[in-house]
């Protein structure tokens, strides 16, 4: 009886830890970065769903997060371009920029948006300028060290006559039902597969840094590498 007794506010408690959790870890918003490349083939591109968390903790000792995967282009007779989870400046690779990527593009398009107002943005908007995340090439894609940088507007020095960028966009989506986003009406889930695209990613060792070493990417703070091309 007393078991019994304890049922509705052990499962009120259990509610509301649950729901601050859902509220802690929620996204402030999702986008879908797409990567178009004009090929002699024909356009190849690349999209994915990438969300972003705001530190919503008591503590306030974290950070703006964002969880996704890389997009890997195919463009066909073994090329690849790979847009990674990092920009780059100056001082080196930028790996928090991805952070803000919809919305300093929503705002460069003249949307006015702000951060807590992105989830309710619509269409998709270009993303051009330092608000493109570096660029990548495997010559093989099963070997990291054969990655190299491709500038952006001269993808013919890296692949030949014929290829371009035709362009880069974020759309903010909706959140969804986060955390059952499974697809269809519950929402549109983060985008995985670049491990499918990059094996190398889940082998022994450091093979993510081998492969910026390689491109001569280096973080001017702390950084672990695999989050250039994914992130949990």
């Amino acid at each position: 009886m007393n078991v019994v007794k304890w049922l509705g506010p052990l499962g009120l408690l259990a509610a509301l830890v649950i729901g601050d959790q859902i509220r802690i870890n929620r996204p402030g918003h999702k986008y879908r970065l797409t990567v178009t490349v004009e090929t002699p083939a024909g356009a190849r591109s690349a999209a994915g769903v990438l969300s972003v968390h705001p530190d919503r903790g008591y503590s306030r000792n974290g950070s703006t997060v964002t969880r996704g995967d890389a997009l890997f282009v195919d463009l066909g007779a073994g090329k690849n371009l790979v847009a990674l989870l990092a920009h780059a400046d100056d001082k080196g690779l930028a790996p928090d920029d991805i952070n803000y990527v919809a919305l300093r593009a929503y705002n460069a398009a003249g949307h006015k948006a702000s951060f807590s107002a992105m989830s309710r943005m619509t269409g998709a908007v270009p993303v051009t300028g330092s608000l493109l995340p570096v660029l990548a090439t495997f010559a093989d894609a099963a070997d990291p060290a054969t990655m190299r940088v491709v500038k952006p507007d001269d993808l013919e020095a890296a692949f030949g006559t014929g290829f371009w960028l035709r362009g880069v966009t974020a759309e903010a989506v909706p959140n969804g039902l986060w955390p059952v986003d499974f697809g269809g009406w519950l929402g549109e889930p983060v985008t995985r597969g670049i491990e499918a695209k990059l094996p190398w990613l889940q082998g022994p060792g450091e093979p993510a840094a081998t492969a910026l070493q390689a491109a001569g990417l280096a973080s001017a703070k702390p950084f672990d590498a695999r989050e250039a091309f994914t992130r949990k």
